[in-house]
């Protein structure tokens, strides 16, 4: 019989598509048959190896009626399919999956919405089944794309939008779920897809009418019922679930579809989503992977580092977002690389800032400009706010390290720097650049607690901060104390010694403090006449204001509470009473009013000092004093010298001795065991030392004249050489006593010196003469030893020297006479 006899008469036909064809109803509206849907299963069941038949038959029935636009035929037989699905789980179900997604894919391309859902809604279930054999050669790429393209729906209704979105997050969270934990399906990781799945989630994301609608982005959104008809929602969701199932090889291809969609939709300013984007991404990834994250938007920065600054500042934020959460975990080896990164955008922001600001003089736009000098700052604030928050969050040995790299780039003329170049920036920049790392130094060491002090402040971190200390600017001086009581203030004080003030009662604030171990003794021993020095010196600076003087009343009384032992009570006794007589002989000048700020500051530590050491004569003479003073000068108290306007005295009169502290008094306050008041009647001298050489407080033209002075100085004076030789000149030549006399008490004051003075004090003087040698013989050589001069005679000024560019032969005019 001919075959297509066969095909027409109903009970020659096989079995299966008899089955098949008996769970269609007549009428579509009566829905799929219940009892002869049950028997299609039972024979799959039964007969697997008819699955793939099937299903191929199905598919083609389903083909015919979406052509013919018979929906009602094309919703029974998914509903079919699902079933199916749901009831065969054996190893022939991989040919009737082949015909399943083939049918999801006839779906999704039809133009009607809810056909694309109805097949959307299968491959979500679909992707629900965990098949137990791995598939060698299914394929998802055009399941990727087509869902892909619902997510950016642009539907006319916009109910009928928001259903093709969700179908389309939703089918991507099938893909995702079936593909990432098949080991076979790692292409779906590949840039090609990746370029699909997360700019389509972020689309979705990004039309949220409000950003905080997730409360903390630790925790996932809520799922419920307007959660799943939520297309904001849903696309976090699946955000979320693709990146906590990222490995680290695929790190890279996750995160580089974010940053490129922030380029493209202009989204760094305002970058309140960036933010919100970038807060998912930490929580949801591996803890360990954090720093790979925080590489990828370092290397973004560095792709914009010709952008506006509110981009860059847009992207700093965010990489201060990324930093914060990772610094609480592990951060890998970018560390040092994150502030590496940082201080250059921060040197190059500094340079434009320079740059717009000396266009501003030839400018006729000058608001633009200011602008634009403003977006700077904002830039560098950013910096500044990252560098000190990670800072901050790492472990002490590692911010240990963090904070000699950083002191490493603040810039100190007379000492090289590698990464900045002030000769370029010039002394605005500079100054810029100082004030700016040392503001985020003071957030690094912020709650830095050491155990010991030379681990904490080693000679390299020690010397370039004293060096800026020296600088004659308020501001940074006041940075760099600061930064010392972060890291000498290990039990908290500083909130309780706030204002530099007459503290009646010490007791009351309740300070704690320990036993100085013997590391902290010996530290002092060999950087405190270095701490002295500093303190000294900063006093008498001009420029001081009122926070100057609380900052150094600070330091005393915090180096009092951590470091201080019974020889260093009598050095900073010493150095108070050497404050006292600089400011009474005022050989330097200064004015009034530093003066007297000095004097308060030397007032209230005395106070703070002669409590904290429970000395009752020694507080009683400081009490004495004060009371005098409030009564007959109270411009030399800090309650009154520092208050506005506050009326100061023509002079100080130095005899009227009960309104100073007399060391006599002090020494005989504290005879008895525990102090040498021996050394109280040696006055405290600072030392010149090599810092000097690397502080700025000698302008370029009197470096330059240096030479002149020098020779000048050489020549004898014509009032030397025209000196008339009379009598009395030739009694005075003969009769040698009175230099005798003067010899003998030089002797004996040297004598003195170095058999009652600190061994200390001693080195640091005898290392300052050697180093005040060192430098004028360095001076004479530099005079005296030059490269060749230059025919055009330029000559450029680099940090205060003069340097003259060596010219090669070849290029020398030399006389016609010396030519041939």
């Amino acid at each position: 019989m001919p075959a297509g006899v066969c095909g027409c008469c109903g009970p020659l036909r096989p079995r299966y598509k008899r089955l098949v064809d008996n769970i269609f109803p007549e009428d579509p509206k009566d829905g799929l048959s219940k009892s002869d849907m049950e028997k299609l299963t039972f024979y799959a069941v039964s007969a697997p190896e008819k699955l793939d038949r099937i299903g191929a038959y199905l598919a083609d029935r389903l083909s015919r009626d979406v052509v013919r636009h018979r929906y009602g035929y094309v919703v029974i037989a998914m509903e079919a399919l699902d079933q199916l699905l749901m009831a065969c789980h054996s190893q022939s179900i991989k040919p009737f999956v082949e015909s399943f997604l083939h049918m999801v894919a006839k779906l999704l391309e039809s133009r009607e919405p809810d056909l694309q859902v109805l097949g959307t809604n299968s491959f979500v279930k679909f992707a629900n089944i965990e098949e137990d054999t791995p598939s060698y050669h299914r394929r998802y790429d055009f399941f990727v794309s087509q869902f892909s393209a619902m997510c950016h729906s642009t539907h006319e209704d916009p109910e009928t939008r928001t259903r093709i979105r969700v179908a389309g997050i939703k089918g991507l969270q099938g893909v995702v779920r079936k593909t990432v934990n098949d080991e076979l399906q790692a292409i779906i990781w590949e840039p090609q897809h990746m370029d699909k799945l997360i700019p389509s989630m972020l689309f979705n994301m990004q039309d949220a009418d409000d950003l905080d609608r997730v409360g903390h982005p630790s925790t996932p959104s809520g799922t419920g019922q307007d959660g799943e008809e939520n297309p904001a929602v849903l696309a976090e969701n699946c955000f979320r679930e693709l990146l906590g199932r990222a490995a680290y090889g695929n790190m890279k291809n996750a995160v580089r579809p974010v940053l490129v969609h922030l380029d493209h939709h202009h989204l760094w300013d305002p970058n309140e989503f960036a933010v919100s984007c970038f807060r998912i991404i930490m929580y949801s990834i591996q803890a360990q992977h954090s720093h790979h994250v925080i590489q990828q938007v370092l290397n973004h920065l560095d792709g914009h580092n010709k952008s506006t600054p509110r981009v860059r500042a847009g992207i700093v934020q965010v990489l201060l977002e990324t930093v914060a959460i990772a610094a609480k975990g592990s951060v890998g080896p970018t560390v040092l690389e994150v502030f590496n990164t940082l201080l250059k955008h921060l040197r190059m922001s500094v340079d434009f800032e320079l740059g717009e600001s000396s266009r501003r003089n030839s400018s006729s736009s000058v608001s633009s400009v200011r602008g634009r000098e403003s977006d700077e700052r904002i830039v560098q604030n950013a910096i500044i706010q990252t560098i000190g928050f990670f800072g901050g969050n790492l472990p002490d040995y590692q911010r240990a390290e963090v904070m000699m790299f950083i002191m490493g780039k603040v810039p100190v003329y007379g000492t090289p720097c590698h990464t900045l170049d002030t000769v370029k920036i010039g002394h605005q920049g500079t100054k810029r650049i100082q004030t700016m790392l040392l503001s985020s130094l003071i957030m690094v060491t912020s709650g830095f607690k050491s155990k010991s002090m030379s681990a904490a402040l080693p000679p390299p971190f020690l010397d370039p901060l004293f060096s800026i200390s020296l600088m004659e600017d308020s501001e940074l001086r006041q940075l760099v104390l600061e930064i010392l009581h972060n890291i000498i203030d290990r039990h908290d004080n500083r909130a309780k010694l706030r204002g530099i003030r007459i503290i009646p009662n010490v007791a009351a604030l309740k300070i704690k403090r320990e036993k100085i171990s013997k590391q902290d003794v010996a530290f002092m021993k060999k950087h405190g006449q270095q701490l002295y020095r500093h303190v000294y010196l900063g006093c008498k600076e001009e420029d001081n204001v009122h926070k100057n003087f609380e900052l150094l009343f600070t330091t005393l009384a915090i180096l009092t509470i951590e470091l201080a032992n019974e020889e260093v009570v009598i050095d900073l006794i010493r150095l108070s009473i050497a404050l006292q007589e600089m400011t009474l002989n005022n050989e330097e000048n200064m004015p009034m009013s530093i003066r007297c700020g000095i004097m308060a500051l030397v007032a209230a530590y005395l106070n703070f000092l002669s409590q904290m050491i429970a000395n009752p004569p020694f507080c009683q003479h400081v009490s004495k004093v004060v009371e005098l003073r409030t009564l007959d000068a109270p411009y030399l108290l800090p309650e009154h010298i520092f208050r506005d306007k506050c009326p100061l005295p023509e002079s100080l009169d130095k005899d009227d001795r009960q309104l100073y502290f007399q060391t006599a008094d002090m020494a005989e306050c504290l005879a008895g065991p525990g102090y040498n008041v021996e050394r109280l009647s040696i006055p405290y001298i600072p030392q010149v030392t090599d810092e000097d050489r690397l502080t700025r407080r000698k302008s370029f033209v009197d470096t330059i004249s240096l030479q002149v002075d020098i020779m000048s100085s050489s020549l004898p004076d014509k009032s030397e050489l025209a000196e008339e030789i009379t009598f009395e000149t030739l009694k005075k030549a003969i009769d040698t006593t009175g230099v005798e006399e003067q010899e003998r008490e030089k002797r004996r004051q040297v004598m003195e010196k170095f058999q009652k003075a600190p061994f200390e004090e001693i080195a640091a003087h005898c290392e300052s003469k050697a180093n005040m040698l060192h430098d004028r013989l360095a001076q004479i050589f530099e005079l005296t030893i030059r490269p060749p001069p230059s025919p055009s005679g330029v000559v450029s000024i680099s940090a205060g020297h003069t340097q003259h560019p060596s010219v090669p032969v070849y290029e020398m005019k030399f006389p016609d006479l010396c030519v041939y």
